[in-house]
């Protein structure tokens, strides 16, 4: 893996995020809820976390649905109407701290949107460091680790975070398998296949892209997700990058990751909002961050993504 200059803070701060900061006025406790109804996820072939007593559970935040104790990682289709396919698609990476995936807001929502426009999108529900197993002691789980970020006692180091995504980098890849294999069944272009997550996910989704490997992102996406400097492959994909300028996690931090790309001369687009605070997602709001999707949707087009013979 190519060595990056993330922070270690910033990595302790996406572990302490257990869910997407409130975007709206609603309801922000956690409410126990049994799994969802959801479209046909498919189970990757990573095997399960070991060590993981605790079974996967769902809950109520915010007006969305979230899942924690993930142990076995998942990918769920999100297909278009053939009459509008592209051939690009997208693999979604919801955000949660790495505790919980806001599979709502920043999953279903977003891959039902994409594939209203044409692309194939995959939400992946990738594992996740494992939780209490009552709402009330995971709730005081988080708060005390919240607690340690703000009044920290140590900095973790930096490679020591990115090794610790080994599991998720590992679901990433085996997403982007996935789709290569099945491309002919689903009408995927093997050579547009981008990659969008949102915080943890965004962070997830530049960690994949700093393994290399086998996945290789055509094009990728990072909303709301720590901008801190990081070493650029030699093939790094076009990147769109999304945040708010009052988000309490990783604004005012600078913009290193954008300067990087740039420096690199590699295609970047990047919007910062006035407001919309952190985890806006899907949700609908009053501030311009709203409009990052229909950004980021015509900047794919413009990259060229949706017509095959412009790559």
């Amino acid at each position: 893996m190519s060595k990056s200059s993330w922070s270690g803070a910033a990595f302790a701060l996406l572990l302490a995020l257990s869910a997407a900061t409130p975007a709206m006025a609603q309801d922000d406790r956690m409410v126990p809820i049994a799994t969802p109804a959801q479209p046909q996820a498919i189970p990757l072939n990573t095997g399960a976390l070991p060590n993981a007593p605790v079974a996967e559970s769902w809950h109520s935040q915010y007006g969305s649905v979230f899942a924690r104790n993930v142990t076995q990682a998942t990918l769920t289709p999100f297909l278009p109407d053939p009459a509008k396919a592209t051939g690009a698609a997208v693999i979604v990476a919801p955000g949660g701290g790495f505790r919980t995936l806001s599979m709502q807001n920043e999953g279903w929502d977003v891959a039902r949107a994409l594939a209203d426009r044409g692309i194939a999108a995959f939400v992946l529900k990738y594992r996740l460091n494992q939780t209490p197993r009552g709402m009330a002691d995971f709730e005081k789980s988080m708060a005390a680790m919240f607690a340690g970020v703000v009044r920290p006692t140590a900095r973790p180091n930096p490679q020591d975070a990115i090794k610790g995504l080994a599991p998720q980098i590992a679901d990433a890849r085996a997403a982007f398998a996935l789709v290569r294999s099945r491309a002919g069944e689903w009408k995927v272009d093997h050579n547009r296949i981008g990659m969008v997550g949102f915080s943890a996910g965004g962070m997830l989704t530049m960690a994949t892209v700093v393994a290399g490997q086998d996945a290789h992102p055509a094009f990728v996406g990072d909303i709301y997700g720590p901008l801190q400097p990081m070493a650029v492959p030699a093939d790094a994909p076009p990147l769109f990058a999304a945040i708010a300028a009052d988000d309490p996690l990783f604004a005012g931090k600078g913009f290193g990751l954008i300067d990087d790309w740039m420096a690199a001369r590699k295609p970047v687009e990047f919007h910062l909002y006035g407001r919309g605070g952190h985890g806006f997602g899907m949700y609908p709001k009053k501030t311009t961050s709203t409009g990052w999707f229909d950004a980021f949707y015509r900047w794919i087009a413009m990259e060229g993504f949706l017509n095959a013979k412009a790559r």
